[in-house]
């Protein structure tokens, strides 16, 4: 059963996306023969309209002006699930395949002076790699684009909420609120077994000193 405190989560994701506050809704058709990149922000951020720029401020996840390693790898999707499979010599080429193409100073990082370069002037782009379209977006946020709003809107019922993707969405947070809260427990139980110095008798203090 999903407890209340989803059932609110599912009513606010609801509220949310009637003000906004989330990518657009329907997803930009695009064509067979698109390029990764067209792919990955149509089915990834929901995005039809963008250029070199906005695409690199997006994936600059930490906001420091560069591309690094790990952020090529997270734009590719290979922190998802969908890419736990992918086999460790295919996952181990996808920096360096990017590199080679943008790093032009050879410092293992691609600033934006040399995506722009790269992709605005010369035209290069980010080839699909075989890692899917990259989700690279936090548990929510794929089960919002993905799922939420290809089948339900601010109108969905709670009771509509039967797709196996919701079943398995709500179970997990069911799972994660269950493991908080025996931990809580667990933390409470420790704090009252620990024991209070100052309440130790002085004499009893005397003898663990000289143990």
């Amino acid at each position: 059963m999903i407890s209340l405190r989803l059932l609110a989560t599912a009513s606010l994701l609801a509220v949310a996306m009637t003000h906004g506050d989330h990518s657009p809704s329907k997803k930009p058709e695009v064509g067979e023969d698109a390029d990764w990149i067209t792919r990955h922000m149509a089915e990834e951020h929901h995005i039809a309209d963008f250029d070199g720029d906005s695409f690199f401020t997006l994936h600059d996840f930490d906001g420091d002006g560069f591309w690094s390693v790990a952020e090529i790898e997270r734009t590719y999707g290979l922190n998802d699930a969908s890419n736990d499979d992918l086999a460790a010599e295919k996952r181990a080429a996808v920096a360096p395949a990017v590199l080679a193409l943008f790093d032009a100073d050879k410092d293992g990082r691609i600033s934006r002076a040399e995506w722009r370069k790269g992709f605005i002037e010369d035209g290069k782009t980010l080839a699909d790699l075989g890692t899917g379209p990259g989700h690279h977006g936090d548990d929510e946020y794929e089960y919002e684009i993905h799922h939420w709003e290809k089948y339900h809107d601010e109108n969905t019922k709670l009771e509509d909420l039967t797709h196996p993707e919701d079943i398995e969405h709500f179970k997990y947070h069911e799972e994660l609120e269950a493991r908080e809260e025996a931990e809580e427990q667990a933390r409470i139980a420790r704090e009252k077994l620990a024991v209070v110095w100052d309440n130790v008798p002085v004499m009893f203090r005397k003898v663990r000193s000289q143990l």
